[in-house]
């Protein structure tokens, strides 16, 4: 059963599934999605965990930041409050893409609440970027059209796979403002430091899943995550940058044989 509330006073929208008691898997989802990018992938996650999803600042039923700071240490500072608010004291942070980011500041910011990280296709520095470069956004033709948006969208996916309909509707309803800063807090955030040295730093177990077929980060970049102590890095055949919803069934089996080591490391 799912079960959804506000928390944050009513800025963060959270979504829990599965038994209460259980491990706890916190999913963080990319820029210009929502919480509902995770939809194919819960039901094979809840028979063993309490999954918790997030909508981060300005995505999916969350409100903008108060002084729309959407830098990715305020961003992890928020999901923090969030867990605190459900009484909920560790997790495994499961981010894809730029959410990658975001659940890698949570364990910057609070080691003790994070046990392990996995991260799904999350470029581990800007020199990975695969491309294309957004085109510059006029504000005042915002919102994009239906058109637009599967054509930015489409490179989150292997070649011919369909842009889900719900993520086109998440994006069309972001403001200008969400979407832009949210993108340009991410670029920041792997630039002032790669992501390989923040998780050696930070010493938690990690799993990296990458899909070979990645448009937006190169696919062998995923081999720089090798430097940190101890990861697990494990491509995907034939899946894109989004194999949460590309190939759930791979993902989640590889995210269940993670936590079954690791879920319950404090």
């Amino acid at each position: 059963m799912t079960s959804s509330a506000p928390s944050e006073d009513a800025i963060l929208h959270i979504l829990r599934d599965g038994p209460r008691d259980a491990p706890a898997l916190l999913l963080v989802h990319g820029t210009a999605t929502s919480s509902r990018s995770w939809d194919r992938l819960v039901p094979l996650l809840t028979t063993s965990h309490h999954v918790i999803r997030i909508d981060l600042p300005g995505h999916g039923r969350s409100a903008e930041p108060v002084g729309r700071g959407y830098e990715t240490p305020a961003q992890a500072a928020a999901l923090g409050t969030a867990l605190d608010r459900i009484g909920v004291e560790h997790v495994v942070a499961v981010g894809h893409s730029s959410g990658g980011y975001a659940a890698t500041a949570l364990a910057e910011l609070r080691p003790s609440l994070v046990t392990a990280l996995v991260l799904i296709n999350t470029g581990p520095s800007m020199d990975a970027f695969a491309g294309p470069e957004p085109a510059p956004i006029d504000p005042t033709l915002w919102p994009p059209t239906d058109e637009q948006i599967r054509g930015f969208a489409s490179t989150a996916f292997r070649a011919g796979f369909p842009v889900p309909p719900e993520l086109v509707d998440e994006l069309r309803a972001m403001t200008y403002d969400a979407f832009t800063a949210s993108m340009r807090a991410s670029t920041a955030y792997v630039r002032e430091r790669t992501l390989p040295a923040r998780l050696t730093a930070v010493g938690k177990p990690l799993q990296v899943i990458f899909g070979d077929q990645d448009r937006r980060w190169r696919p062998s970049s995923a081999d720089d995550y090798r430097v940190v102590p101890g990861a697990r890095v494990t491509m995907l055949p034939g899946a894109g940058h989004t194999p949460v919803l590309e190939d759930p069934e791979r993902t989640a089996a590889l995210v269940l044989a993670f936590t079954r080591t690791h879920g319950t490391l404090a």
